[in-house]
């Protein structure tokens, strides 16, 4: 008969711990696979600034203009950023959208002033237009920056997948606020 060898525990307890760790690991995370969760961002509830106010108010005005609404959102949206719009405190408005209500979203971003700004918003332009930037967007999207004094204000749809039909009215609006900077599509 075979002599019983005894089972070296410590190799053994290294393996339950390993185990244990990536079961609750496993348990502990709400990430599903293939996609990532937003990261929450700064609605307008919270307060803003007076030149975040403004132009909230500027917006509003060449919204209605094209009779849509603006309203002030809690969804945590996050666009494509380039590193100084990443960095840089955010309001989230939306456009009321009836037939479309996920999407309108105009996100602005506020900066220590206008040349800050200017800065903020040509990396936006030339992030977007970069391989990194393209691929964090449908193709055939729409990206509008403008800025305005001191605050950038950003805005992306797709024409193609647009539900409503007053959809095409938020980019025309935009347009009229603050300095272009155009993305090529």
């Amino acid at each position: 008969m075979p002599a019983i060898r005894p089972i070296d525990v410590r190799g053994l307890g290294a393996v339950v711990l390993v185990i244990v760790a990536t079961i609750v690991v496993a348990c502990g995370t709400t990430e599903v696979p293939g996609r990532s969760l937003p990261v929450e961002s700064v609605g307008p509830g919270r307060t803003v600034s007076p030149a975040v106010n403004q132009t909230r108010i500027e917006l509003a005005r060449a919204l209605g203009a094209h009779n849509l609404v603006l309203g002030d959102s809690q969804a945590p949206i996050r666009p494509a950023e380039a590193p100084l719009f990443a960095g840089a405190p955010r309001a989230v408005y939306q456009v009321l959208l009836p037939k479309d209500p996920s999407k309108g979203f105009v996100v602005v971003y506020e900066f220590a002033d206008s040349d800050r700004a200017a800065a903020a918003a040509a990396q936006e332009q030339a992030y977007l237009a970069t391989g990194p930037g393209r691929v964090q967007t449908p193709l055939g999207s729409v990206s509008i920056i403008r800025q305005v004094g001191s605050t950038v204000v950003f805005y992306e749809w797709l024409p193609e997948g647009s539900l409503d039909d007053s959809a095409p009215g938020i980019q025309a609006a935009l347009e009229t606020v603050g300095v272009a900077f155009p993305v090529p599509s």
